[in-house]
């Protein structure tokens, strides 16, 4: 009788033993998945003016991310009304204004966090702006690009002066625009701020006969904005051809990029097509 009692109670330690470990094993796998992002590059067509158009293509492409679990939703800069166009200066809005409302909405509406490149009037100056909104529709973090190219448009878009990043619930998260990830000294900013993300909205383009090779220099460029960094970066470019400025006729060819913060490839999309690319990224 004792030596039974002794093997019932073995058996009773190695059992409670085993719902441990099993318990263990459960929540570790919780865990891990909450740390999975799902983010989507949408690479769309941007039409100059277009500002209806470009909505209609900006909701379109955020369903259809939603459609396959992405909570994260990142768009190509100017892409309400179209980088360089001068009309801009009169018909862009205000941060926040009509324009962000309806992205707010959209964000809302389909429980996203959402990304997107804008052009921002505030009195005088016309900024080339990103917007991060959260899930709830509330605009979280602004960034107004640095380094504008001041001979493309007259009068030119007034340079932001600094940047930032924000906690979410997917780790702290920062933003660009395009040729500011040319800049070593704003991309040395992050060092200290250590965000877990760099989002950034591009318009990267170049004439027709120089696509699909260039967009090997665009992954070099959103390569060394990762290592610079030491974070993961999600560059989104636009697909279609500017219309105004001195690059008129130039072609938006697409291939956005997603690398993680060794400046490894996670992702790029297609070449002068539209794409929504699901990039799987670990917090």
């Amino acid at each position: 009788m004792p030596n039974q009692l002794i093997v019932a109670a073995g058996t009773s330690v190695w059992g409670i033993l085993f719902l441990v470990i099993v318990a263990i094993g459960v929540a570790v796998n919780i865990v891990s998945r909450k740390k999975d992002i799902k983010a989507a590059i949408c690479q769309i067509q941007i039409i100059d003016g277009d500002r209806q158009g470009n909505l209609v293509r900006i909701e379109n492409a955020i369903a259809e991310a939603r459609s396959q679990n992405a909570a994260l939703v990142c768009f190509p800069k100017a892409s309400i009304l179209g980088w360089l166009n001068p009309e801009a200066h009169n018909k862009a809005s205000p941060v926040p204004g009509p324009d962000t409302d309806r992205l707010c909405e959209l964000a809302k509406k389909y429980k996203v966090h959402l990304c997107v490149g804008i052009e921002e009037k505030d009195a005088d100056n016309l900024y080339n702006s990103a917007i991060l909104i959260d899930d709830s529709g509330q605009i979280i973090l602004k960034h107004r690009q640095i380094n504008t190219l001041q001979d493309l448009m007259n009068p030119p878009y007034t340079p932001g002066d600094d940047v930032g990043v924000i906690p979410t619930k997917f780790g702290k998260i920062g933003m660009l625009v395009c040729s500011d990830t040319q800049r070593d000294d704003i991309l040395d900013c992050f060092k200290t701020l250590k965000p877990v993300l760099i989002l950034v909205p591009y318009g990267y383009a170049e004439k027709e006969q120089d696509w699909p090779a260039h967009g090997k220099e665009f992954e070099k460029i959103v390569k060394n904005a990762a290592q610079r960094t030491g974070t993961t970066v999600i560059g989104t470019n636009p697909i279609g051809q500017l219309t105004n400025g001195p690059w008129a006729g130039r072609i938006y060819g697409g291939q956005s990029v997603a690398t993680d913060k060794k400046g490894r490839i996670i992702a790029i999309a297609k070449d002068r097509e539209r794409d929504v690319k699901i990039v799987p990224i670990n917090s």
